[in-house]
């Protein structure tokens, strides 16, 4: 476990035994630890390696705090229920349905995912309901030693939420802030479908803002110290990223010449501001193939309303 503040460190979990990809946040309390996003069930031992580290295990951990369903983030919570029944689960009553029938999840992951599915993810169980705490925004609750704050920060997926802890001055903010590696110079949006709303982003991130937070933890990866860069760095490559597909949605081209030519600049982008060795861990986090398909729906589904 790597210490960001008193009472508060996190887990690299290794990722299909692989550094920097997926950050679990760990709260320390009298009582036990609670556990902002966990990951997928295929990391598990992992964590439960980093936890060890520090001296914890699974019988330690009374909450898992999700900011959002997406497999990555919360694929192995009910695996963790299923060995650890007093877990609370907290999570937006938009993805709360789904962590307790995870039938349509798992339906549209697969066709994503495909024959990957299993190897990619591990399995995803249901939560039992009695273990679930449903999340709207505006609570405050009290989880790991100390309260936090929670806002719904709607955006990258309609049921992210993120928590703040005025104690340490941490924002915890799942994929909302994006990708930004170790304190790495670049920060890079994440735009999967189906829920991308450019306009709710921003206005999850003026929420973010308005607790004056001194880090942020973003789950891919890690405290973040420049909060204000971050934030403006990720306003400017959502800017620059949907326009690049909408101008490529209205070539004409083949969408997948128009995803390839996508993913090239993104690369291209990455390579004059990344040392080799962090372009492919940037690549694979931020999914550049499923970005375009997320902001080419958002474009689609506003020439719908309009």
């Amino acid at each position: 476990m790597q210490q960001i503040a008193e009472g508060t460190c996190f887990v690299d979990v290794e990722y299909l035994g692989n550094e920097y990809y997926i950050a679990c946040a760990v709260l320390e309390g009298a009582d036990g630890i609670a556990l902002i996003d966990p990951g997928p069930a295929v990391s598990l031992p992992g964590l439960e390696r980093g936890l060890a580290h520090g001296g914890y295990n699974l019988d330690d951990v009374t909450d898992l705090l999700l900011t959002h369903i997406h497999l990555d983030h919360a694929g192995g919570t009910g695996t963790l229920v299923k060995r650890n029944p007093n877990i609370r689960v907290y999570v937006h009553e938009r993805g709360a349905r789904h962590m307790i029938n995870p039938e349509r999840l798992l339906a549209s992951a697969k066709r994503i995912y495909g024959d990957q599915m299993d190897a990619m993810w591990g399995e995803f169980l249901p939560v039992p309901e009695e273990n679930v705490e449903v999340l709207t925004g505006g609570e405050e609750l009290s989880s790991g030693g100390r309260a936090l704050a929670v806002a719904y920060t709607p955006g990258h997926a309609s049921h992210h939420v993120s928590y703040f802890d005025a104690t340490t001055g941490i924002a915890y903010v799942g994929d909302t802030a994006g990708i930004r590696i170790a304190n790495e110079p670049v920060t890079l949006p994440v735009t999967p479908p189906p829920d991308i709303d450019l306009e709710a982003w921003e206005e999850s991130l003026q929420k973010i803002e308005a607790w004056s937070p001194e880090r942020l933890f973003v789950t891919h990866f890690g405290a973040d110290d420049n909060v204000a860069g971050t934030l403006d760095q990720l306003r400017t490559r959502l800017m620059q990223w949907s326009l690049y597909v909408r101008r490529g949605m209205q070539s004409g081209s083949p969408p997948e010449e128009c995803t390839k030519a996508f993913i090239k600049w993104v690369v291209e982008d990455l390579e004059q501001n990344l040392s080799p060795d962090k372009v492919p861990v940037y690549q694979v986090s931020s999914m550049p193939e499923m970005s375009w398909h997320g902001l080419a729906r958002y474009w689609r589904k506003k020439e719908e309303k309009a």
